[in-house]
């Protein structure tokens, strides 16, 4: 696949109309029978998601951090691979790893000093590209934590808002 080629009109739509770049996704989480697991709608699929064991789930399935690390995973894997390609890097193999630790006190409501949330996150790239020098190997990491989504948003959150509503209203 020639990346460069396939892309090459997406970049010149949208440096002659920067509203056509502008994109929304969606997901919608609904709930199963169990008070620890529910469904989540992609668009494209549909994912279950439970608990984790710490805060009583059942340990049978992705809780929400994993979800959450699994879609930095996929997102710096695939940037890194697309960048790859794009600058001509050649490699035999590219693999993200990525590690978020967390204390449940936070989350169980054990602990007021205990965040909720990951209190930090690790993000590792292993490349397997034996012609490509320091420099390149430098600016492909580079260049994969700059374009990639999920990680510039996590870095610099945007603002979020939340509502409550009365279902059927």
């Amino acid at each position: 696949m020639d990346l460069r080629e396939t892309q090459a009109p997406l970049k010149e739509r949208y440096r002659e109309d920067a509203d056509a770049s502008r994109i929304t996704l969606r997901a919608v989480g609904s709930e199963r029978d169990e008070p620890v697991s529910c469904s989540v709608d992609l668009g494209r699929m549909v994912e279950e998601a439970q608990a984790h064991t710490g805060v009583g789930g059942p340990g049978t399935g992705a809780c929400s951090g994993d979800l959450l690390l699994g879609a930095l995973a996929a997102c710096a894997q695939l940037t890194c691979q697309m960048v790859a390609a794009n600058t001509g890097i050649a490699v035999n193999g590219i693999e993200v790893e990525v590690e978020g630790d967390l204390d449940l006190r936070g989350t169980l409501g054990v602990s007021r000093e205990a965040a909720v949330g990951f209190d930090a996150i690790r993000l590792k790239f292993s490349i397997d590209a034996p012609e490509a020098s320091d420099e390149e190997l430098a600016k492909l990491h580079e260049k994969a934590e700059r374009y990639c989504t999920v990680l510039q948003t996590l870095t610099a959150p945007p603002p979020i808002e939340t509502e409550m509503v009365r279902a059927g209203a």
